[in-house]
């Protein structure tokens, strides 16, 4: 009744459906991620606490989109699972750690007082940084490719950390505080805001310094890459990617200085977020485990495939216009006020 598999190309789909969670995960935790990242740093606790406030009302649904791209990968392509997950075992444990702690810091800060507010300060910031940093380094090892022996990884337990994912993790922690600084300059105002353009600022260098040395790499990691990058005419239609980029740099360092304009320096964060990840599913494009296995060759059975279809098509859509309405509801700038 379900087997849609000889009509549509399923496995593509349900590798668009992770990749959109994927990324939608990345966007909008990236940010309350960011900001704890930042949150020690802040001028003064009135400061820290809008920057609570400013992701209290989203913090916890945005992780919403993680379980669906994990549990999507899990029923949708088993074999990648199976054989990645072991792979990433040990920074899978330390992020997942870190966004329990975060949590806890959430809660417990909103009830604290006098020193005990800043012992859970600390905690949130080393549960985000933690979170933000071992994403990084699973990006990097997933990019990188991990060992497989058939159907099994054969790796070791430490085979994660390499160089180039220590690289991608400390450049996903950069990212993510540039989100978060430019989402603080959009929902604060006066001496929080003058701040977090600063910061944006500081940042926005280090997140283009760290793209260009991660995009100079990648094409010496496989000659696949390379050759589809750089092999005429494809130079010409990718082209625009790195263009498009550098431009919403430029154009975001003149909003927090120049213009001093208060939304688009996030949307332009979001802008940059989007083109690295459009880039970076390009180079990768067929494999689902680089480079072993592509998304059809690592795909579940085409009926459960068509059956999980069924459930997610309606529920998607609910679930972004649930998310769509709590942001607008919860529009316009934080203040100090406890308000959770």
């Amino acid at each position: 009744m379900f087997d849609f598999s000889n009509s549509i190309d399923l496995p593509l789909i349900w590798a668009g459906i992770i990749a959109t969670a994927i990324f939608l995960y990345v966007l909008l935790d990236g940010f309350d991620l960011g900001i704890g990242i930042l949150f020690p740093f802040a001028p003064s606790d009135k400061c820290r606490n809008r920057m609570m406030n400013s992701i209290a009302p989203f913090w916890d649904g945005n992780e919403t989109w993680l379980v669906l791209g994990g549990g999507g990968m899990f029923a949708a392509f088993p074999l990648a699972y199976a054989i990645l997950m072991p792979a990433f075992y040990m920074p899978l444990i330390i992020m997942l750690l870190g966004l329990i702690l975060r949590g806890v810091a959430f809660e417990f800060r909103f009830k604290a007082s006098g020193s005990a507010i800043r012992l859970w300060d600390y905690v949130f910031h080393v549960g985000s940084l933690s979170a933000a940093f071992c994403q990084g380094v699973i990006l990097g090892t997933f990019v990188q490719g991990v060992k497989v022996d058939g159907r099994h990884f054969s790796g070791g337990a430490f085979d994660w950390a390499t160089g180039f994912s220590m690289l991608t993790g400390i450049a996903l922690v950069f990212g993510y505080a540039l989100l978060g600084s430019t989402w603080l300059v959009m929902k604060t105002d006066n001496h929080t805001q003058a701040w977090a353009r600063k910061v944006a600022s500081y940042v926005l260098a280090f997140v283009g310094l760290f793209m260009a040395i991660v995009s100079i790499c990648m094409p010496f990691m496989n000659k696949n890459i390379q050759v589809f990058w750089f092999s005429m005419p494809n130079i010409f239609w990718l082209l625009p990617i790195p263009l498009l980029t550098l431009g919403l740099f430029i154009l975001i360092w003149k909003d927090l200085h120049l213009k001093k304009a208060e939304y688009r320096p996030f949307l332009g964060s979001i802008g940059i977020f989007l083109l690295g990840y459009i880039g970076l599913s390009l180079s990768l494009f067929p494999w689902m485990i680089p480079f072993n296995y592509t998304l059809w060759e690592a795909a579940a059975a085409g009926p459960g495939l068509s059956l999980m279809l069924v459930g997610v098509v309606p529920l998607l859509p609910i679930i972004l216009c649930y998310t769509a309405y709590s942001y607008y509801i919860f529009r316009g700038k934080s203040s100090h006020e406890h308000m959770y």
